[in-house]
């Protein structure tokens, strides 16, 4: 079993920054991507960033240029800096790491909230 824990989120204003981290435990040899969904009111939970174990990122275009996902695997870390927020990044972020981009393995969620 792989046990993620997640520190981060809150509240800010538009065109702020935010910062998210996640360590995970356990079972984690298999890993390979980390990174975060987020699920706003309403909507389906989408992908917003991810990692490999070799470095390599994806981003929703929606992200792009203002998020920035990083990775400690010493640490077994990832981390998400996100600048420029804007009233829709508002939504609930969940850490996630598994073999694929279809996770098994989920962070208890964190907070998101842009003011406008």
């Amino acid at each position: 079993q792989v046990h993620l824990v997640e520190s981060g989120g809150g509240l800010v204003q538009a065109g702020g920054s935010l910062s998210h981290s996640c360590a995970a435990s356990g079972s984690i040899f298999n890993i390979n991507f980390m990174g975060w969904y987020r699920q706003a009111p309403g909507k389906q939970r989408e992908l917003v960033a991810s990692i490999t174990s070799g470095g390599i990122t994806n981003y929703a275009g929606s992200v792009k240029g203002r998020f920035t996902i990083s990775r400690d695997n010493a640490k077994n870390a990832v981390y998400l800096q996100m600048k420029a927020l804007k009233a829709e990044d508002t939504a609930v972020y969940y850490c996630f790491a598994d073999k694929t981009l279809i996770p098994a393995h989920w962070g208890q969620g964190t907070q998101v909230t842009v003011s406008s």
